[in-house]
């Protein structure tokens, strides 16, 4: 049942999303399809309560579990995001807005974008540990919590990647046409 309803809310997600901005920029109210994007957190809301509930009614914590608490995590983390991300195509598509800025490519100005991808992965990464670590002690010690633990270490992996890959932009930031030319002779 966990599963479906991860699967239901991910369905939602871009339904309420494409309703969200069909409702913006095709019938011009956007109002309303802001107020339908704001909808989107109840999904995951009813994933969190469905979850305590399946745990509380003795179900075996298992990989279900922990994958609705990243999921709810991610959303909280990346979420925002993908939605400003494809706001701004179908607002440059479909309504005549501009063009969506495209992330820098070279020098430190990669870098902190990097940095600001990082932390939104980050974001979802300690939301997701924080829940996970909330349901191991809902469970308490008399269940068996290894895939909730297994799922915390993925997520300090998450964290620990996004980390790295930040770092190395800044620490070896790449470097723009101009700076190559001269390098080369």
């Amino acid at each position: 049942m966990i599963v479906t309803l991860i699967v239901l809310c991910e369905v939602g997600f871009w339904v309420l999303l494409a309703a969200g901005l069909a409702l913006r920029y095709v019938a011009r109210k956007p109002r309303i399809g802001a107020a339908v994007l704001l909808c989107e957190p109840l999904l995951e809301v009813v994933l969190l309560v469905v979850t305590a509930i399946d745990l509380k009614n003795g179900a075996a914590p298992d990989w279900k579990h922990g994958l609705a608490a990243v999921y709810i995590g991610f959303t909280v983390g990346l979420g925002h995001s993908t939605i400003t991300w494809v706001d701004a195509r179908v607002a440059h598509r479909f309504a005549g807005g501009p063009p969506p800025v495209k992330p820098p490519k070279y020098k430190m100005a990669r870098a902190a974008h990097e940095w600001r991808t990082a932390a939104r992965w980050v974001l979802a990464a300690v939301t997701a540990l924080a829940l996970l670590e909330t349901a191991v002690l809902y469970v308490g010690g008399d269940g068996d919590t290894g895939s909730l633990r297994m799922w915390q270490r993925t997520m300090l992996w998450v964290i620990v990647i996004n980390l790295v890959i930040a770092g190395s932009y800044t620490l070896f930031p790449k470097r723009g046409p101009k700076d190559r030319v001269g390098a080369g002779g």
